[in-house]
């Protein structure tokens, strides 16, 4: 039974909520609503937010009742809502209490491929409507019930429409969840899209819809899970013409019919339409809500949610993630087509590609997606025929296609397929050598190469904007390093500073060494020439000479060895320079000196090493309780030994 399109106006009153204000184009005495069970229609109408919006937009599905119960089918409503400031009226009822009026126009019909351009005159018509600003003169409603009636009884073709829906945006947003989320649509599972905005939300939703070809168009059976008229009707297709689009969809089973037995599709759904998606029937829906409570019910009411304000895709089933994992094939075509939207973005018109070509437009991206969809169908039919056929026939197999394509479109995903309604209409509307008409292969067959590997690492790339964090990174370590190198060479300074103090220290007493030692040698002047001669021939004490000469050796040994072992740690601790040390073989003997609090050496010199200085603090010095001329001896016998 065609339907008549209708037009009505919803009101939000302060005291009694939404209602219905008035019907244009229903039968004179007669309620649609009340005949019908429209009772959520103004909730349906003005979604929840809506009255933070300018506009708004909302889409919706009802169930019309017919003289039969076989009788009934879907209708689709659309609503545009808008609110004007009360000081602005030229009429004002007595209802008007409040500072703002709220109200939506309300188009119901039964051709949702048409909601596109139906999108457009309710908004230019609820706008001329609101800018009377006397909501008494409808004239301008019933206009527009007429223009819709008139345009449902052309008998032209209906072609599809899908003004509004922007692929590019869910492709461009999703990338390889876009095909996830393709897969699950045909897995039938319960899927809810939230969202703030409810046009966005139901968008999205016939975005999804319309990948499958013809699927807008026929979704009579769509509002209500005990619908099913589209299965009792549907007759296999007996021919076939190849040249024609249409007919060639049809003979492959398209559209499949996701919204069947048990099925629901609600784009925008209230929080009172719940318990319907609890009954026992309500196998499967899509729904979308702008309602956050379900959000922390999600594991109750939803298999997979989709976040549009958070751009997230979350599969909260199991069994749906296993199943809708992607396979080689199919991650290297979604990155194809991926790469094909994002090399045509635009950001200041995402709708169509920068460069106004066909690759990465909407019908690219439909087309593409239904190449993809026919060729599963296809090996589908192929991997049943080659499993019912003899292994060892070879006319079992076709020449051109090895093994069983199927498997590139991913088994888990086609096992759980077989499990669904559409999958068993599907196999019953189609012939079983479909592949003889499309190739049964993936279109991007194959296994995993480095040119995958590739684009998905560039890809990720780009997602993490790794080239800005990288910049930023590198002008922190650039400050790092040149900081570094200004401590470092602090360091080096400081270190350089105090050895030059210990040289300088080491000269001083050397010169005071050398002073006292000159001050002493007049005193053996004034001695008689006969003492002197007596001292200075007198026969040295060669053995005692040796030992002292041999302790002095062994004192000088550990103070090198002291010396090297310090530096040697400190060239550890990251010291580059060089620093020229003598050369000396230490005694085994030998004890290293004691380095003091700041890490750096004692320093004995040669000087202290003859006059009887030890190199170890506590230790008594060799020369104690020896007598007077023992302790002469050692400076006789060197200058004995420098005259022989």
């Amino acid at each position: 039974m065609p339907f008549t399109p209708l037009v009505c106006v919803v009101d939000f009153h302060h005291a009694r909520g939404p209602e219905i204000e008035l019907w244009i184009g229903a039968p004179p005495a007669r309620d649609p609503a009340s005949d019908n069970d429209w009772g959520l229609i103004p909730y349906m109408a003005l979604p929840d937010g809506a009255h933070s919006l300018t506009e708004e937009f909302s889409y919706f599905t009802l169930v019309q009742k017919g003289a039969e119960a076989g009788e009934e089918q879907s209708v689709f409503g659309i609503s545009c809502t808008q609110q004007l400031d009360a000081a602005k009226l030229l009429w004002k009822s007595e209802d008007v209490t409040r500072s703002a009026v709220q109200k939506a126009v309300v188009a119901l019909t039964d051709r949702p491929g048409e909601f596109g351009r139906l999108r457009e005159k309710l908004s230019v018509v609820t706008r001329a409507w609101f800018a009377q600003r006397d909501f008494r003169d409808v004239e301008i409603l019933e206009r527009f019930q007429e223009n819709l009636v008139h345009e449902a009884e052309q008998t032209e073709e209906e072609r599809d429409q899908y003004f509004g829906l922007s692929l590019r945006e869910l492709v461009h947003t999703y990338k390889w969840q876009t095909l996830v989320l393709f897969k699950c649509l045909l897995l039938q599972p319960k899927m809810l899209f939230f969202g703030s905005h409810c046009e966005q939300v139901c968008q999205v939703q016939f975005s999804l819809l319309s990948l499958i070809p013809g699927l807008v168009r026929n979704l009579q059976d769509c509002a209500a899970p005990h619908l099913d008229q589209y299965a009792r009707n549907a007759r296999p297709q007996d021919s076939v013409k190849t040249s024609d689009r249409a007919s060639l969809l049809a003979y492959m089973g398209l559209p499949l019919q996701i919204f069947g037995k048990g099925s629901l599709f609600g784009p925008y759904t209230p929080l009172q339409q719940l318990d319907t998606l609890t009954d026992e029937g309500t196998k499967s829906y899509i729904l979308g809500s702008t309602n956050s409570l379900l959000l922390s019910q999600k594991e109750r009411y939803c298999d997979i949610l989709i976040n549009l304000d958070e751009d997230t895709v979350s599969v909260l089933s199991p069994t749906l993630r296993q199943a809708t994992t992607l396979s080689t094939a199919d991650r290297r075509w979604m990155d194809f087509l991926t790469q094909a939207v994002n090399d045509t973005w635009d950001e200041t018109d995402p709708s169509r590609p920068k460069t106004h070509g066909y690759a990465g437009s909407e019908e690219f991206i439909r087309l593409q997606f239904e190449e993809y969809l026919v060729a599963f169908l296809s090996a589908e039919k192929y991997h049943q025929y080659i499993t019912k056929q003899d292994a060892g026939d070879p006319k079992a197999l076709l020449a051109d296609v090895e093994g069983d394509p199927s498997i590139e479109f991913a088994t888990t995903f086609r096992d759980a397929w077989r499990q669904t309604e559409n999958y068993k209409l599907w196999q019953r509307l189609t012939d079983d050598h479909l592949f003889d008409i499309v190739e049964p292969r993936h279109p991007c067959a194959g296994g995993l190469t480095i040119e995958d590997v590739q684009r998905r690492l560039a890809a990720q790339v780009s997602e993490l904007h790794l080239d800005e964090r990288f910049n930023q990174t590198r002008d922190v370590v650039n400050e790092r390093l040149a900081a570094g190198r200004t401590q470092v060479t602090s360091a080096f300074n400081k270190v350089w500073a105090d050895i030059e103090v210990m040289r300088e220290a080491q000269r001083k007493r050397s010169e005071e060494a050398r002073a006292a030692a000159a001050a002493a040698a007049p005193e053996d002047e004034n001695k008689p020439p006969q003492q002197q001669q007596a001292g200075r021939f007198a026969k040295p004490d060669m053995q005692q000479a040796q030992a002292n000469v041999q302790a002095a050796s062994q004192r000088a040994s550990a103070y090198l060895s002291s010396w090297g072992t310090w530096a040697a740690e400190k060239r550890k601790q990251g010291w580059r320079a060089k620093a020229e040390t003598p050369a000396a073989t230490p005694s085994p003997a030998a004890k290293p000196a004691v380095t003091s609090s700041d890490d750096r050496p004692h320093v004995t010199t040669v000087a202290e090493l003859g006059n009887g200085a030890t190199s170890e603090p506590g230790k008594k010095s060799l020369d104690e309780g020896q007598a007077p001329a023992e302790k002469e001896a050692p400076a006789e016998a060197k200058h004995d030994h420098e005259k022989q």
